[in-house]
């Protein structure tokens, strides 16, 4: 399969496993747009902590680079660029845009064009494909081909690689979805199911990710409804899931660039065709507001506790990912949390050695907030290092303790759901 020269634009949480896995099989080059990432890359480091020195060193066949030209000789081109949100919560395109303009220009006849940042359905069609064409000249399913196979990485899992999950692929054409389908069945071991079209394939990561969503969002809303009736809810899930066919979800704090964003891309798509969708706009509302609602929650205790005085009380957050394990602070609602604290009056500060602080200049990261002796401690991502905490002694202290990820021995919280 050597003859297939792949170039892989975008080396951020998707594109750079999945450049180490092609290249075993194939001969690959890792694009992307930004220099510094390039060097470091070059230099065997990954800023994002999903990848070891040792695994990129190994791969030595892997070339990186953000110059245009060396890309040029390549026959497929894997698209996994980031596809974020508007602050309005509208798809923001520019970088598949960009993207589709830079492989355009290099773009010659036969060519294949695989698509893995989640969109909406008909995106890749709709967007895409016209901006190949405008810069290419050539013609679409005649000169070149395109394919859909949406992302799966899970960021800190170290348990489940890429080559690990089964793939979704699909195709412009019958021929060049069994075309894209034979590519990733040389790499992924857990196989591939081939979609019937690109929107389907398109669909189904929204589906995915939308559904995690709307039941996250029952069990926050279980979180708001109990609160006002003096019910613990991880009370109530503890009993409820006795029961063989109960879904073990979790309230919390929904980010991330896959629960938190993918559903206003499905939403997007479904108002333009004139359809409103009640539920996962709902879903999205309940999730949107949990920060605040800990925030809430938080300075009520604080102030009962002292009195109403609680301007410069210090409150430590334990982790600001937007999951555990990992380095990832995309669309983070533990910010959301921060800056309601802040406005509050409190001292807030924040631990998480796995988020270089020089990435959120606004946060107030510390090493060892323990040792700042904080007035209260809130658990909000449940990082490995986090469970070796001894909360009992804090406890004694007086510090009060606010465990959101269900971490915490129960007879030391203080705050609960």
């Amino acid at each position: 399969m050597k003859e297939q020269k792949i170039a892989i634009i975008g080396l951020g949480y998707v594109g750079l496993p999945l450049a180490l896995a092609f290249v075993e099989h194939y001969e690959v080059i890792g694009f992307d747009i930004d220099p510094k990432r390039i060097e470091e890359l070059q230099q065997g480091i990954d800023s994002t902590g999903e990848m070891d020195s040792t695994d990129l060193k190994a791969s030595q066949n892997l070339i990186f680079t953000n110059h245009t030209v060396a890309i040029a000789d390549c026959s497929v081109y894997i698209v996994t660029v980031p596809t974020p949100l508007h602050a309005d919560n509208t798809p923001d395109l520019h970088f598949l845009e960009e993207a589709s303009a830079l492989i355009g220009k290099v773009l010659k006849k036969n060519d294949l064009v695989i698509y893995e940042s989640t969109v909406y359905p008909g995106c890749t069609e709709e967007i895409c494909v016209p901006v190949l064409v405008k810069h290419s000249g050539l013609v679409y399913n005649e000169d070149f081909f395109v394919g859909y196979s949406p992302e799966r990485i899970n960021p800190g899992d170290r348990n489940r690689k890429i080559q690990d999950i089964v793939k979704v692929v699909s195709g412009s054409d019958v021929t060049t979805a069994l075309t894209v389908k034979a590519l990733y069945d040389v790499v992924i071991k857990a196989g591939t199911h081939l979609a019937p079209s690109i929107k389907v394939a398109e669909a189904a990561k929204a589906v995915e990710n939308a559904q995690r969503d709307v039941n996250i969002s029952f069990m926050n809303e279980l979180v708001l409804m109990f609160d006002k009736m003096g019910i613990n809810t991880h009370d109530v899930l503890a009993a409820a899931k006795t029961k063989w066919n109960f879904l073990p979800f979790h309230p919390g704090l929904v980010g991330g660039h896959c629960i938190g964003v993918d559903p206003y891309y499905l939403l997007h798509k479904s108002r333009v065709v004139g359809y409103e969708p009640r539920l996962i706009a709902a879903g999205r509302a309940i999730n949107d507001q949990m920060g605040q609602f800990v925030a809430d929650k938080m300075i009520s205790a604080l102030v009962r506790l002292h009195n109403g005085n609680i301007r410069g009380l210090r409150v430590l957050i334990l982790g600001f990912t937007f999951k555990e394990n990992c380095s990832d602070t995309r669309n983070t609602k533990v910010a959301d949390l921060y800056y309601a604290l802040c406005k509050a009056g409190l001292e807030v500060f924040v631990q998480d050695n796995r988020v270089p602080s020089e990435k959120h200049p606004d946060i107030c990261f510390v090493n060892d907030g323990l040792s700042l002796q904080p007035n209260a401690v809130i658990v909000a991502v449940k990082h490995n290092e986090f469970r070796a905490i001894d909360y009992l002694s804090l406890d004694a202290q007086g510090v009060m303790i606010f465990d959101i990820q269900g971490i915490v021995p129960e007879e030391v919280v203080s705050v609960r759901w």
